[in-house]
C-alpha cells in the first residue's frame, strides 16, 4: 500500500477514534486528555517515520488538545454551576429557617420578659403585705426569730390604727398640745417630735411619728435612736411583740452606734416580759460581753434590775 495512503487511513482511524471519546460520558472522561496525547504522540512518530525531515508535510489532528479539554471541562463546568445553584438554594432555605426561628424566639423572649416583670410587681406586692423587704437581711430575720420566739417576723410597716371610734376630741385637742420642732434640721425636727409624743405618753401617736421618720431618714445620725425609741413606745405601750424586733434591729444595724447598747438590754427586758427567760438571759449575757463599759456605767441600774428579775443557768 501507498505510504501516504496508510498514513491517511491510520489518521483517519485515530481521528474517528478522538471523535468517539467525545462522546463518552462526563464520568468516563477522566482520562480523556492523557489518551489523546498518548494518540497525538503515536501519529507523530508515524509521521517522522513516512516522512523523514522537517518540511513539515504530516496530518494535523482533527481534535486538538485544547478543543478536547473544552469539550472536558464545559461538562464538568455545567456540572459544578449546577452545584453552586442547588447549594444557593439550600442556603437560603436555611435563612429563611433561621429567620423564622429567631422571630419565634424573639416572640418568645418578650412574653418571658412580660411574665417575668409580673413576677417581680408580684413579688414587691407580697413582700410589702408581709413586712419583709430589701431592708431586712434574711440573717437578720433568723437572728430575730431565735432572740424573738417569733414574736414579730418584722418591726411593724406603721403604728396600729386607733380604735373603730376614733380619737376623742379630747384626745386630739391634748395631741395639738405637742409642739413640732421647727429647725434647719427637718430630720431631727421628725424625731424630736416623735419623743415628745412619747414623754407625753402619747404612744399610739408616737409610735405613727417615729416610724415615719426612721422610714424615710434610715440614715441619718438620729436613726439609731428613733429605732430605739420606737421599741419602747411598743414596750411602754403593752406590746413587747411589736417591740422586740424593733430593738433587735437596732442592735444588729450598728452595734458602736449611740443606742445599740440600749436597744440589747431592752431586748432582754422584751423577752422578761413575754415570760422567755431562755432567751432574755441571752440578751443580757450579750449585753453584758459586748458593752461592758454600759453595764458598769450609765445602764447599769437598769442592767442590774432586770438580772434580777430571771434566774439564768
Amino acid at each position: 500500500m501507498n505510504p501516504r495512503r496508510a498514513l491517511t487511513r491510520l489518521v483517519a482511524v485515530f481521528a474517528m477514534g478522538g471523535l468517539a471519546l467525545t462522546s463518552i460520558p462526563v464520568s468516563a472522561q477522566d482520562n480523556s486528555d492523557a489518551r489523546i496525547r498518548k494518540l497525538e504522540s503515536e501519529v507523530r512518530a508515524l509521521q517522522r517515520r513516512v516522512f523523514p525531515g522537517s518540511d513539515g508535510r504530516f496530518f494535523e489532528p482533527e481534535i486538538t488538545p485544547g478543543e478536547a479539554a473544552t469539550r472536558t471541562t464545559g461538562a464538568a463546568s455545567t456540572t459544578a454551576v449546577t452545584d453552586i445553584l442547588a447549594r444557593l438554594d439550600a442556603l437560603e432555605g436555611q435563612i429563611q429557617r433561621l429567620t423564622s426561628q429567631t422571630e419565634v424566639n424573639t416572640n418568645a423572649l418578650s412574653l418571658l420578659d412580660t411574665r417575668l416583670a409580673a413576677l417581680e410587681v408580684t413579688t414587691v406586692a407580697a413582700g410589702a403585705e408581709t413586712g419583709v423587704g430589701a431592708g431586712t437581711p434574711a440573717a437578720t430575720q433568723n437572728n430575730m426569730s431565735a432572740m424573738t420566739g417569733g414574736a414579730s417576723s418584722t418591726p411593724a410597716a406603721s403604728a396600729p390604727a386607733a380604735a373603730a371610734t376614733g380619737p376623742s376630741a379630747t384626745r386630739l385637742a391634748a395631741v395639738q398640745t405637742i409642739a413640732k420642732p421647727q429647725t434647719d434640721d427637718p430630720a431631727d425636727d421628725e424625731y424630736s417630735y416623735g419623743f415628745r409624743l412619747w414623754e407625753a405618753k402619747f404612744y399610739p401617736e408616737a409610735q405613727q411619728q417615729l416610724t415615719m421618720f426612721v422610714e424615710k431618714y434610715p440614715s441619718h445620725w438620729r436613726a439609731t435612736y428613733g429605732r430605739n425609741l420606737l421599741g419602747r413606745a411598743y414596750l411602754d405601750d403593752g406590746k413587747p411583740g411589736e417591740a422586740a424586733p424593733w430593738f433587735l434591729r437596732n442592735y444588729q444595724a450598728d452595734k458602736s452606734a449611740a443606742r445599740s447598747g440600749d436597744s440589747l438590754l431592752f431586748l432582754g427586758e422584751t423577752m422578761i416580759a413575754m415570760d422567755d427567760t431562755s432567751r432574755a438571759c441571752i440578751a443580757l449575757a450579750e449585753f453584758g460581753d459586748t458593752y461592758p463599759a454600759l453595764a458598769t456605767g450609765r445602764l447599769q441600774s437598769q442592767y442590774e434590775a432586770a438580772r434580777k428579775r430571771v434566774t439564768c443557768n
